[in-house]
């Protein structure tokens, strides 16, 4: 390596933004938590959709809407910064946009808490660049798999 390259060096802008979303998270569930009080959390998810550019903002609408009807035991909640998905408090799916860190595709996020196992081999995330009735039946059927 030269001293001329610009290679990486620490985390990026968008890193570090979605590290100080987290820590601001962390911190409201910890006042929730301290007054006793279950908060419901739908409301600061939608917020952060509705901030997302026009074409995340739709894959992201309508992805919580997948999760609403296929996964409804699943807490919506930031992590992050983006929208996520909870079973007894740990995330189980996300909705990543292609904004958040400057990709050229939104993705959906699947934790180990999903139970996606399948042999020895298996995706734990996705590439959306749009939803089509054959992309919705595949994200149903994770959601279902994911909360069986």
């Amino acid at each position: 390596m030269t001293t001329n390259d610009t290679s990486y060096d620490g985390f990026t802008d968008e890193e570090r933004a979605a590290m100080k979303d987290r820590a601001k998270e962390l911190k409201a569930t910890a006042r929730r938590s301290s007054r006793g009080a279950k908060a419901d959390t739908e409301p600061e998810v939608l917020a952060k959709i509705a901030e997302m550019e026009d074409a995340d903002r739709v894959l992201a609408e309508r992805f919580h809407a997948l999760v609403k009807e296929h996964a409804p035991a699943l807490t919506p909640k930031l992590w992050y910064g983006m929208p996520a998905y909870a079973r007894d408090g740990k995330v189980v799916c996300h909705f990543q946009s292609a904004q958040k860190f400057t990709s050229r595709y939104a993705t959906l996020g699947f934790s180990d808490r999903a139970a996606l196992d399948d042999g020895d081999l298996w995706p734990t995330s996705y590439a959306l660049t749009s939803l089509t009735p054959a992309t919705e039946d595949r994200i149903a059927a994770l959601l279902k798999q994911a909360t069986a």
